[in-house]
């Protein structure tokens, strides 16, 4: 599953978690949630405004555990939420293809030079995972586009 950089819900706080929070910790805190706006589990007196709200409750508590109940789901998440909070902390200087990085062939390594006079360096086998990277030298950020 893909992550636009569109903005979007922040399924933790959807689920009432963190980040850090364990898989267990995770599934503990849906299954409360599911449990408690399930629409089998409503009272037969609760007005009909209040059922609706309580089921799209349900079904973003659902969307969020699909997507941070998977591990494969919640890293990808994980990498779009840390991309979206690079940008919004350091301004993106530039935006380079990957082609135009030089290439170490023996580190299987590309780099950009800063005008820092650091580098802009990402792995080979980072190159799926990641779309920014920090200068190691200075606060500068540039999106590696493929």
């Amino acid at each position: 599953m893909a992550f636009g950089r569109t903005a979007q819900k922040d399924w933790y706080k959807v689920l009432g978690a963190k980040p850090s929070d364990s898989p267990a910790e995770l599934k503990r805190k849906y299954q409360k949630l599911a449990l408690l706006y399930h629409p089998d589990k409503q009272e037969a007196d609760v007005p009909a405004g209040e059922v609706e709200e309580r089921v799209q409750r349900f079904m973003e508590v659902d969307q969020a555990w699909k997507i941070l109940g998977n591990e494969e789901t919640k890293k990808e998440y994980d990498l779009q939420q840390r991309a979206d909070n690079l940008t919004k902390e350091w301004p993106l200087h530039e935006q380079v293809y990957l082609e135009d990085m030089s290439w170490n062939e023996d580190e299987q390594l590309y780099t950009l030079s800063c005008r820092c006079g650091g580098n802009y360096s990402v792995f080979k086998s980072e190159t799926k995972d990641v779309s920014l990277v920090c200068c190691d030298t200075c606060s500068l950020v540039i999106e590696i586009l493929q």
